[in-house]
């Protein structure tokens, strides 16, 4: 009754219109409870100094923020605190002073009657909305529950806070603010608690933070417990283990671990391992055995002493002795003809075999368009010498560390493709075909692969090459490297600079014809489930396939082409159809549809200001035609058709040229001021570049400028300078074979070039007159005819009823950028 009466007395109590101004940031006192406070801030310090008497009454609000803020009292005005009364001041050192509150009960802050040297602010009572009675009972019940289940989970809320909460339940004001003063509130959660003045509002929101603090205590609990389950576990399998080794030393046995190290150092031992390398492999051992079997370093050396060991450090192939007859019947066995090809290959082993084996000497690169047989070449050369073989795709490889290896700090590291590919062939000194190698990305944010193929490839380094993830030396000198590509100059020239280049123009018809009888035909009918009496091919067949589907450098297209008629035999066969096939002209079209390419013939037919050229690409030669116009202007000169720099440069050269031999070609001075020219390059969507089509595109300016005729018989490459020289070009076999295969048997060549001829087949080059010229009057005598005359014109660009889509080329089925000069 006592303690009634003094709450009463305390809350009714007077209190001045002024009280001075104390904020805090940490803590906050509610009505009838008491704290104990230390107080450092400069305001706080200098009102208890003007009021040193006992019993003084303040006005205690929460500033919030950081402690180095500056506070501002204006934004106290309106909100809720508590008048406090100051009971106890101890002096502590770094002037601070601890002083006991007692709150007597909530006030509304006025307005602010002084700013310095401390705050003074008007105040007047708060008068509390009572809870509805109805929700009272439910929520202080939650509460309670609340409170007595983290009481339980958290060690810092003490178990008598649900006792003492049970004994204030008579009030709820006063019951909410013990339940925040007693639950470690965050301070904002106090104010918020502090300016509710609904009793109901300020149960619910008390409630709802109780609740929250359960589940998350619940799901610590959780955790803790987890935690200590796998460390009691950890700790059981560690005692357990300790008495297994107790009860192996025992018994005379030793445990796993050091089992498996005793086993590790014999392998070492038996491995004859180079001496360096054996250091280490005991070196990591002897680690390994100072680790648990659990460790993830364990697990690490583990997996690099098993690298160690299977890689092949001595183990070399059967075959010693490189037998050049071997050789050549192998070559000879799975390709026909590449003469050259085969040539240089047996002379690079003739050479490799009279010094014994000795790696030192240049890296064969086989280098022409898809499908021509680089790969299988490789295949061939392993099987011949009797080594193993293994291919390396460096397509697309863009970091480093996929040649040099990862270093073991990364997780997952793993050593690069090349001793990856030694471990698999499990010898020393296979055929290591890298292909793709013009394909490999260059210098990015993870190093240049490139770069790193420098030391593989180069026989005076490459006996010590140092991998990342072994971080030791290995003798790649005895492995025979073949590289592969389609296009040699995109390939870094320092890497060029160590390979001997073997070039693989492509094949003719007759050519892939005989391929076919000898090779393709027998496999495609095993493959297909059929044999040669379902069905039959002839030499016009095949011919027909190769000459109006298949008119590329490889044989890629020709094979995906007999197969297709294959396929269709072979489904007729399966739903019963028997007799056999007799493939001809009139089957083909039937089974692969309207021919790709027409008949070569049908643009043969002279024309004016259209030229046949040739061009290179990574897939092989190609036509390349050359289209101009004249029409009603003022001089301009345009040019369209993807066109590169130095090819721009070169019609601008050839305009120069033919207007500065005007005369002599026909043309009146006139007609450069009343006529603009059109020059435009066929497949627009296609790249090309290069000065090697300087020839074809003066000789159509000047054949539409003149209306003067071209023969559309002759083909023609070379560059030309601005006073008429024709000048060497790049890419000769590719481009002649691409003339053979479009059916073109006339072709114009700079005389320089006339000792390029040699690489070219001699069943082609009795097939096609050769023109070898030194100037441009020479290619204009050869192939600009004289100006027509009345009826016998002929066809003019645009006439569409004299064009066929068959002769429109420069079109890379690769989608590749087309150079008229490789060079």
């Amino acid at each position: 009754m006592a303690k009634a009466q003094r709450k009463d007395d305390i809350l009714k109590s007077e209190l001045p219109p002024s009280l001075p101004l104390m904020a805090l940031r940490s803590t906050i006192v509610y009505p009838l409870g008491t704290i104990a406070v230390q107080m450092g801030a400069p305001e706080n310090l200098s009102l208890l100094r003007a009021f040193d008497e006992p019993g003084l009454v303040v006005a205690l609000v929460v500033a919030g923020g950081d402690h180095d803020d500056p506070i501002d009292s204006q934004r106290f005005i309106g909100r809720v605190g508590v008048a406090a009364r100051v009971h106890e001041r101890i002096s502590l050192p770094g002037d601070t002073v601890q002083i006991t509150l007692q709150g007597l009960r909530r006030i509304i802050i006025e307005g602010i009657d002084q700013e310095l040297p401390f705050p003074v602010a008007s105040v007047r009572p708060a008068r509390e909305a009572p809870a509805d009675d109805s929700d009272v009972d439910d929520l202080v019940a939650r509460i309670l529950a609340a409170s007595e289940t983290l009481a339980e989970l958290v060690d810092r809320i003490s178990d008598e806070v649900p006792a003492m909460l049970k004994m204030n339940v008579s009030d709820p004001g006063r019951f909410a603010d013990l339940a925040t003063t007693n639950m470690n509130f965050r301070i904002t959660d106090k104010d918020e608690v502090l300016q509710r003045l609904d009793v109901g509002q300020r149960l619910r929101f008390v409630l709802n933070r109780l609740e929250r603090e359960v589940a998350r205590a619940r799901v610590m609990e959780d955790v803790k417990k987890q935690t200590e389950i796998k460390i009691e576990q950890h700790q059981r399998e560690f005692y357990l283990r300790q008495q297994l080794r107790a009860i192996q030393a025992e018994l005379g046995e030793t445990d796993p671990g050091e089992k498996e190290a005793v086993e590790l150092l014999k392998k070492i031992d038996e491995a004859k391992l180079p001496e360096r390398v054996g250091q280490e492999a005991r070196r990591e051992t002897e680690r390994l055995r100072q680790l648990s079997s659990a460790s993830s370093e364990y697990q690490v050396i583990r997996t690099y002493l098993d690298w160690i060991l299977s890689l092949p450090w001595n183990v070399y192939s059967g075959d010693s002795e490189i037998a050049l007859d071997k050789v050549e019947e192998a070559l000879d066995g799975r390709h026909y003809g590449l003469s050259e090809a085969k040539e240089r290959i047996i002379e690079y082993l003739a050479v490799r075999k009279l010094r014994g084996g000795d790696p030192h000497g240049p890296i064969l690169c086989f280098v022409g368009p898809p499908g021509t047989g680089k790969t299988s070449l490789g295949e061939a050369i392993a099987t011949s010498i009797g080594r193993e073989f293994y291919r390396i795709s460096v397509g697309g490889v863009r970091d480093e560390a996929e040649i040099r290896g990862h270093r073991r700090t990364y997780v997952g590291a793993m050593p690069g493709l090349l001793l990856q590919a030694l471990r698999r062939v499990q010898v020393r000194d296979p055929v290591l075909m890298i292909d793709e190698i013009d394909k490999m990305s260059g210098g990015g944010p993870s190093g240049d692969p490139t770069a790193a193929m420098l030391e593989v490839l180069d026989p005076n380094q490459n006996d010590k090459f140092v991998d990342h993830y072994l971080n030791l030396p290995f003798d790649l000198s005895g492995a025979l490297f073949i590289c592969t590509a389609n296009n040699l100059f995109d390939i870094p020239a320092p890497l060029r600079d160590r390979m001997e280049i073997i070039r693989i123009a492509g094949y003719t018809v007759e050519e892939k014809v005989e391929i076919a009888w000898r090779y393709m035909l027998p496999r495609l009918l095993e493959e297909h489930g059929i044999s040669d009496k379902d069905i039959q091919f002839t030499d016009e067949s095949l011919s027909f396939i190769s000459n109006r589907y298949s008119r590329e450098a490889g044989l890629r297209n020709f094979e995906r082409n007999l197969a297709a008629i294959m396929r269709r035999r072979a489904r007729r066969k399966a739903d019963g159809e028997e007799g056999a096939w007799i493939i001809d002209v009139e089957k083909v079209e039937e089974v692969l549809g309207v021919p790709r390419y027409a008949v070569e013939e049908a643009e043969m037919l002279p024309e004016i200001g259209v030229v046949t050229g040739l061009a290179w690409t990574a897939s092989g030669g190609d036509l390349l035609v050359v289209e101009a116009l004249r029409m009603p202007g003022s001089g301009r000169l345009t040019v369209t058709g993807h066109l590169g720099d130095v090819m721009r440069e070169s019609v601008d050269a050839a305009f120069s040229y033919v207007r500065s031999r005007a005369g002599s070609i026909g043309i009146p001075d006139e007609a450069f001021k009343e006529y603009d020219v059109h020059v435009h390059l066929p497949a627009g969507a296609i790249p090309k570049d290069g000065p090697s089509a300087g020839i074809s595109l003066t000789l159509a300016i000047a054949s539409a400028i003149s209306q003067r005729p071209v023969r559309r018989d002759v083909a023609m490459t070379g560059e030309v300078t601005l006073r008429g020289k024709v000048l060497e070009i790049g890419g000769v076999k590719e481009k002649v074979l691409a003339a053979y295969r479009a059916g073109l048997r006339q072709l114009i060549m700079p005389k320089s070039n006339e000792k390029d001829l040699r690489d070219v087949s001699d069943d082609v080059k009795k097939q096609i007159s050769f023109s070898f010229v030194s100037t441009m009057d020479e290619v204009l005598r050869l192939a600009l005819m004289p100006a027509p005359s009345g009826d016998s014109a002929p066809m003019l660009i645009g006439d569409a009823t004299r064009l066929t889509p068959g002769n429109v080329p420069v079109t890379s089925e690769t989608g590749t950028v087309v150079s008229v000069d490789p060079a």
